[in-house]
């Protein structure tokens, strides 16, 4: 591409005497002597380009379209079910109307309120649950708060021998995390060669010092755990509670619910699930359901509904709704009640979609799944044969193809990604989850094509091809992109933070 600004840096685009902005008169150097105290005043000169407006325009015009996102191209990134999201969604959450202070007096806020309570019912429908809580702010935020609410319940009974959290080796990062950062300690448990939880290896882990187990459904591999029904039972038996992370609800969605499995707490990322645009660093919510009898310990505050209430009466008062205090709660876990664009979004998505049309997303997504699948297994080493659910790992290559583990030359997963992005598809979560060496983790999400499906799949074959019969093509990928193939290691270990050293 011949343009100057493509790829450069702002720093490198900067000429001495350029300005962009033009500032009042004002004795800015009166009001620096006498207002800032000493040990705030700036020592030296700040290093800030010098560039004109449309300089600066162009340079971040030039380097956003350098960004991938749903909306540009196919995003198979595993574990994060980036599915496309409705345009109708954003524009309703982008209402002047809905644009109102956190603060706001209730009387003044009952719409606004109502979305909070309609969202709830809506998610506590969906997942089989009495009552939920929109405050956190993102998934992991949810599994803290859930792990805090299960605590919140042993402590009211007087229970302080619980501390122990299980978690299958297969769960997700943050499973183990959340759980150390509750104040509780980490127990791992076995999994089968099919990727599922071991019972046998449950049971002995089980007893009065157990606080809870925390599951994914379908787990990180995409398979169905059949033995939830049996895992609840002895969890329960012992006096524990079931945990479900629901960063893989797509796929259940209207088909089954972890409420109806016997799960007492769980948290849902609707950021993934319910149509809002994420991706470094947020936006994000994870609220936080509770099976009946544990209402009591969600965080406060909480919208409350008046006794006379009902959801489908689209007419209320300015008292309707109220924000109070829930029971035993353990307390505030956010700044207020949540993100509120994005509930907006979730009730949006939730409607528009309604009850009749929620069951076709979890069935195209575990379609879809399967169906890149069944089509690369040939190429590419499929551990765990079978149905799999909304996702699936490869892992590598298959060696006539050049995936011989063996070889100190053999095309890694890395080197696939690196060459998808030649291709101008974003590359699958790649070296997770950790049960295997080379691992190639896909979720295409059921918004997408069979079109869109079957070019994904004609490159990963075209992919598959080179590295067998050029090698060096795909070890050395990418080759189209601005930036080549970087030094990974280094990048953490040396990280630069500025454009030069100060």
């Amino acid at each position: 591409m011949n343009n100057k600004y493509y790829g450069k840096l702002i720093f490198e685009l900067s000429r001495q005497g350029r300005v962009g902005y033009s500032l009042p008169n004002f004795n800015y150097e009166d009001a620096y002597k006498m207002n800032l105290p000493e040990e705030q005043k700036r020592q030296s000169t700040t290093l800030l380009p010098e560039a004109d407006e449309l300089t600066v325009v162009r340079h971040y015009t030039n380097m956003s379209n350098n960004n991938f996102g749903v909306d540009t191209g196919f995003y198979p990134l595993g574990s994060c079910t980036m599915k496309y999201n409705p345009k109708l969604n954003e524009e309703l959450a982008q209402l002047p109307s809905l644009n109102i202070h956190p603060l706001t007096p209730d009387f003044a806020a009952q719409g606004c309120l109502a979305i909070y309570d309609e969202t709830q019912r809506l998610l506590s429908e969906v997942a089989g649950l009495s009552q939920f809580t929109l405050n956190p702010y993102a998934g992991a935020h949810g599994e803290l708060t859930g792990l805090l609410v299960i605590r919140r319940y042993h402590e009211s009974r007087n229970d302080s021998a619980r501390v122990k959290v299980l978690v299958p080796d297969s769960a997700h990062g943050t499973n183990p995390a959340s759980a150390a950062v509750s104040g509780m300690q980490v127990v791992q448990v076995k999994s089968l060669p099919d990727g599922t939880v071991d019972v046998e290896d449950l049971k002995t882990h089980l007893g009065p010092d157990v606080a809870a187990m925390m599951m994914t459904n379908p787990n990180t591999l995409g398979i169905f755990e059949r033995q939830i029904p049996e895992i609840a039972r002895l969890v329960h038996e012992c006096g524990g509670l079931m945990y479900y992370d629901g960063a893989n609800l797509n796929p259940m969605l209207g088909v089954c619910r972890p409420g109806d499995m016997g799960f007492d707490v769980m948290h849902i990322n609707v950021h993934k699930t319910f149509s809002t645009p994420h991706g470094g660093g947020g936006p994000g919510d994870g609220p936080v359901g509770v099976r009946k009898g544990l209402e009591q310990f969600l965080p406060s505050p909480v919208v409350i509904a008046a006794d006379e209430y009902d959801a489908s009466d689209i007419y209320f008062n300015e008292d309707t709704f109220c924000i109070g205090e829930s029971g035993d709660t353990l307390g505030s876990v956010s700044g207020y009640l949540g993100n509120f664009a994005v509930i907006t979004r979730t009730l949006s998505y939730l409607l528009s979609m309604g009850k009749e049309n929620i069951p076709m997303a979890g069935k195209l997504s575990v379609l879809n799944a399967n169906y890149i699948k069944e089509r690369l297994k040939d190429c590419y080493l499929l551990p765990i044969e079978g149905l799999c659910k909304h996702e699936f790992v490869f892992d590598g290559l298959r060696p006539e193809y050049g995936g011989d583990h063996h070889d100190d030359a053999h095309v890694t997963t890395l080197d696939v990604a690196k060459r998808l992005l030649d291709y101008g598809f974003h590359a699958p979560t790649i070296y997770f989850p950790l049960l295997f060496h080379e691992a190639l983790m896909i979720e295409p999400t059921e918004t997408e094509s069979k079109q869109t499906l079957d070019d994904f799949i004609e490159v990963m074959r075209q992919i598959a091809v080179e590295a067998r019969d050029d090698r060096e093509m795909v070890r050395t990928a990418p080759h189209n992109t601005p930036v080549r193939r970087l030094d990974d290691v280094k990048a953490v270990k040396e990280p630069k933070f500025t454009y030069k050293a100060l």
